[in-house]
């Protein structure tokens, strides 16, 4: 057996988080906390974990489910495709494989937004196959364990961390073993600050004795962040409101929104009542009630620049009456969360 294992396993039966999902070997339910605490944080994906199981208790329940009643639950934890993936995962688990969630490495990697981490940590835990998970956590763990100046943003480096991992896997609990050196990352090893002082592996961490903890993991560059500029168009009407549903291959595909006029830089009012698509849609007599510029909101690789018009008109036109939907039902689509927060602040 390895020898950082029963450390890390041992570590692990003494101060690991008591998580639902741990409770259990249901591959449904591993699988569904693994996709929701992708880029998401425990403390905030508990909540909607629960959500989920209460609502879509089994596979068959998630697959029968319609696609914007599954975003609507989503709502919030951002990054919309795993929502989408999700959902077409569950329906290719009932239609593919009789509502029974595949056994091997393998076969999960087949399932649409299964990668890699995902089939590993299912196959694992739900089905003690031996193999090694590899997450923002694992990386940092034996980046420095074993003081690799590899970048993990390559794929010489993912390559070489994989391999890392599997040869320190226990293959007799493996599903033990990744649950472990997971919260190992999470809770000892942090990004910031580790305890090291009290670390039952100090005296086997090469980086901490070399004093390069702080350098690892190493990162090979950043992806360059662009600005985008959103002008909604809050519009309503004799007890209506314009929302419609984002499509194409941008942001927040499938999600709703209010009539938007995206701009190449900052814009005021008078240059969007002057826009082509503004008057198409509104015509000329309107009636501006506010203005609302929003919080930047930061994606992974954008900073979206927003503002708010709400507007009244007395009629709506042909262009947008396909749009329209009872004003007091705006709160059962699923939309971005930054409108979600302007729709608290200023409810319908």
């Amino acid at each position: 057996m390895n020898r950082l294992a029963p450390i890390l396993i041992d570590w692990y039966t003494r101060c690991g988080r008591d998580l639902p999902w741990r409770r259990t070997h249901d591959a449904y339910r591993i699988w569904l906390s693994e996709v929701i605490l992708q880029q998401t944080r425990v403390v905030q994906g508990l909540d909607y974990y629960v959500r989920f199981i209460e609502r879509f208790p089994t596979v068959d329940a998630l697959a029968a489910a319609s696609g914007d009643e599954v975003l609507k639950l989503w709502q919030g934890l951002g990054y919309y495709s795993r929502a989408r993936n999700l959902h077409a995962a569950a329906r290719t688990v009932v239609e593919s494989h009789g509502g029974v969630f595949p056994a091997t490495f393998a076969e999960l990697r087949t399932l649409p937004g299964v990668g890699e981490y995902t089939a590993a940590a299912v196959a694992s835990i739900a089905y003690g196959e031996p193999c090694a998970v590899v997450d923002g956590n694992v990386y940092r763990v034996l980046a420095r364990l074993f003081d690799v100046d590899t970048p993990i943003d390559t794929t010489a480096g993912r390559r070489a961390f994989a391999e890392l991992a599997q040869s320190q896997l226990d293959i007799s609990r493996p599903g033990l073993y990744n649950q472990a050196i997971m919260d190992f990352g999470a809770l000892q090893c942090t990004p910031v600050q580790p305890h090291c002082d009290d670390c039952p592996l100090s005296g086997r961490c090469l980086a901490l004795a070399a004093g390069s903890v702080a350098a690892r993991p190493v990162k090979q560059g950043r992806t360059k962040v662009s600005d985008r500029w959103f002008h909604y168009l809050h519009v309503s009407s004799n007890g209506q409101t314009l929302l419609r549903r984002r499509e194409g291959c941008d942001i927040w595909r499938g999600l709703y929104e209010f009539p938007m006029i995206e701009t190449d830089g900052p814009a005021d009012f008078a240059a969007l009542a002057s826009d082509p698509r503004f008057r198409e849609w509104l015509g000329d007599d309107w009636h501006l009630v506010r203005t609302v510029e929003l919080p930047l909101h930061r994606l992974s690789h954008r900073v979206i620049h927003a503002t708010v018009c709400r507007l009244e008109i007395p009629t709506l036109g042909p262009a947008v009456a396909s749009w329209a939907i009872p004003t007091e039902r705006v709160g059962d689509y699923a939309v971005p969360r930054l409108l979600e927060r302007y729709l608290i602040k200023y409810p319908m």
